[in-house]
């Protein structure tokens, strides 16, 4: 899937990988200036002659109109393109790569971009920044919260044959049998840590929760681990090959686990993984219990919008070419709804790249009303200064599932997307793609009571009547236990 959203700097591919062989430094050199050269070429809007360094793969899956529409749609996330900062190469899996870092008016992203024996371009994306003389982040530290004696890390596969998994389960240190929970990355091609520029949220949650007596489970997403094959079948992926089908395999892992208990395995998605929750929930009914993390709660395609049009605002008054950039978005989205899109001969650019099937899927399984169904616990937290998933969501879950015991609510006013402190937008509180930039970890207070929450609830799965294991505070007219950060 190409998606680009609710992670602002989740990574947006847009071709494919092909063998190559390692090279001298001569060729790596010539490598650089080729992939330096293409992305001017993109910057220019010269698609017409980036395309004529792409292999056959590439040009039929990305023809120069095609990727014209992926720049536009990677402008209005990012903002239009400032500058090239650097260069690498690495090798990966037998492949020559390289990273050309790119300054976007709202983020800084690398091109990746590989190249088969013949010079000719097998694969394009756009990722996250690593490390680099121009672009230098630290090390991700261990949060102040997370204790290393208190859990061991085991290397372990989720799922197996041709999508198997790598992941990492922490496991509490001590005699007994403890509660588990896997966690679900939001959208783009996501590592174990969902590392997002220098911060890895995954990363903190699973320090911090595994110090407390819970396991956690975590693994790079298959969109990440098998990115050649998912971008081969494009066409017929949905959020359930994307996502689901992962999840529950991981599920299952630990309930087979010795030292977890399993009727007290439960699942945490954040983002575009809060809205996986539900079939999630349909297909392992033996799942305890659900955290939903800066989940959307409208039509992902309306959040695209929205946060498309927010960030034109980050730089004054909108331009002309971003106002022209909204409306060709807003054009993608009325095809997503559309009830002509499941037969249209050709329905048309789509928002963020995405392929039909990915967008009739969406439609076909909204969150909400399978959400309202869910009869075990779930707990749903927000960011206040979320820009991506914002308030407006949290009050419509909030709707949504009114007269739920089961369900607990918390916003956290201060937090961002990655349930980060910062600095926001002057005048809006919200945060902005920039802040990422700024290394952080997930706060201790959400640390503190995703524990509490996991840990109060009733060791076999169904209903958990009242707010097991909450902090007192915050009242709700609709039955739900609706808590802020404050009330404490």
């Amino acid at each position: 899937m190409r998606m680009w959203v609710c992670l602002a700097v989740a990574a947006l591919p847009v071709g494919l990988l092909g063998p190559y062989a390692v090279e001298s430094s001569e060729r790596a050199a010539d490598r650089q200036a080729a992939a330096k050269h293409i992305v001017g070429l993109l910057a220019a809007r010269d698609f017409e002659t980036a395309v004529k360094s792409f292999d056959a793969a590439m040009s039929e899956a990305l023809p120069a109109a095609n990727l014209g529409e992926v720049w536009q749609t990677l402008e209005a996330q990012a903002g239009p393109f400032k500058e090239q900062t650097g260069a690498r190469q690495e090798t990966e899996a037998g492949l020559a790569i390289v990273f050309v870092t790119c300054r976007f008016q709202h983020a800084v992203l690398e091109a990746k971009i590989a190249f088969d024996a013949s010079g000719k371009v097998a694969g394009l994306y756009f990722v996250p920044p690593r490390a680099t003389a121009e672009h230098t982040m630290p090390e991700h530290s261990m949060p102040a919260y997370a204790r290393p004696e208190a859990f061991s890390a085991r290397q372990v596969t989720v799922g197996s044959g041709v999508w198997a998994l790598p992941g990492t389960l922490l496991i509490p240190s001590g005699e007994g049998r403890w509660p588990g929970l896997v966690l679900v990355h939001g959208s783009g091609p996501l590592d174990r840590d969902e590392s997002i520029g220098p911060n890895r949220p995954f990363y903190d949650l699973a320090l911090g929760l595994a110090s407390r007596g819970i396991a956690v489970l975590r693994y790079d997403k298959r969109t990440l681990a098998h990115k050649a094959e998912m971008a081969s079948e494009n066409d017929r992926v949905t959020l359930k090959e994307e996502t689901v089908d992962d999840a529950v395999a991981a599920a299952a892992l630990l309930r087979r686990t010795p030292e977890i208990d399993g009727q007290r395995v439960f699942v945490l998605g954040h983002s575009l993984g809060g809205i996986a929750v539900p079939r999630i929930a349909e297909a392992d009914p033996q799942i305890a219990g659900f955290i939903m993390m800066a989940t959307p709660c409208r039509p992902l395609e309306d959040v695209v919008l929205d946060q498309a049009a927010y960030l034109t605002t980050l730089d004054g008054p909108r331009s002309d070419k971003e106002t022209a950039d909204l409306e060709e978005l807003g054009r993608q989205v009325a095809r997503v709804k559309s009830p002509e899109l499941a037969t249209a001969a050709d329905p048309g650019e789509l928002p963020l790249g995405g392929s039909r099937a990915y967008w009739l899927d969406l439609s076909r399984h909204p969150a909400p009303p399978a959400a309202a169904k869910l009869r075990r616990p779930l707990l749903i937290v927000q960011g206040g200064r979320d820009y991506q998933s914002t308030t407006r969501d949290f009050d419509l879950w909030r709707e949504t599932l009114a007269g739920r015991s089961s369900v607990q609510m918390k916003l956290y006013p201060g937090l961002n997307h990655l349930f980060m402190e910062g600095s926001g937008k002057e005048g809006s509180g919200k945060s902005t793609p920039s802040e990422y930039d700024a290394p952080g970890h997930v706060a201790p207070v959400v640390i503190e009571d995703l524990a509490a929450w996991i840990k109060g609830q009733t060791a076999r799965p169904g209903p958990t009547p009242g707010r097991a294991g909450a902090p007192s505070g915050g009242g709700s007219r609709t039955g739900c236990a609706v808590l802020t950060e404050g009330a404490r």
